[in-house]
């Protein structure tokens, strides 16, 4: 699995953390690197969008701003963690493809259980995907 990943002047202490854990279990890497947060947003979601990486990554100061404009992007569905349930649910009910957690309300050894929440959880279609399809619908 390909991640991409940004993050902004907050977070590079995170990044480099969560970078190791990835690096660790195999994963490949996109290293958008410190951007402003629409920026990296914008890299990340392009980056899924063409099909270049599978999941993405975005940190910042409380991941709020990341998640706003990543959610913007079309097709993109992101999600703001701050704890492991939320993270690995958002996988399996509402196919999160992007993870935002911020650098200055989590510390790095719960966002590494978050992130790990996050790759573990697989959609599970079904009941689910009926509902995706019709918040996704709201794009057009």
């Amino acid at each position: 699995m390909k991640i991409a990943i940004a993050h902004d002047h907050t977070a590079t202490h995170l990044k480099d953390a969560l970078l190791f854990l990835l690096a660790e279990k195999g994963e490949g890497i996109k290293d958008f690197g410190n951007m402003e947060y629409p920026d990296g947003a914008k890299a990340v979601g392009n980056s899924i969008a063409s099909g270049e990486s599978d999941l993405g990554l975005l940190l910042c100061g409380t991941g709020a701003g990341m998640c706003m404009a990543a959610n913007k992007m079309k097709g993109i569905r992101a999600v703001l963690a701050t704890e492991p349930y939320t993270a690995r649910l958002a996988r399996e009910h509402n196919d999160a493809q992007v993870l935002c957690i911020g650098a200055r309300v989590v510390g790095i050894e719960l966002a590494k259980t978050i992130v790990e929440a996050f790759l573990e959880g697989k959609f599970e279609g079904g009941r689910h995907q009926t509902r995706v399809e019709k918040f996704m619908a709201f794009e057009s």
